[in-house]
């Protein structure tokens, strides 16, 4: 597997007054930047990066990790 670039991995939030990746607050999978949102790193359909199945897995999230949509 080719791991993404550490530039590609500095989607930063701010939580307790410092910088932390953002992750996902259903699952606490690391999320990266897609234009105003964060997703899930590219897995198979319905899954994460490692495989898990999610329920969130394709949703877009806000900068707290929190899906705020969910394809039908």
């Amino acid at each position: 597997m080719i791991h993404p670039s550490d530039s590609e991995l500095r989607s930063i939030a701010v939580r307790d007054g410092r910088q932390a990746p953002v992750t996902c607050a259903a699952c606490g999978c690391r999320l990266t930047a897609s234009g105003e949102a964060f997703v899930h790193f590219q897995g198979f359909t319905g899954r994460d990066a490692r495989g898990c199945r999610i329920d969130c897995a394709e949703a877009m999230h806000d900068a707290g990790g929190r899906p705020v949509a969910v394809p039908v």
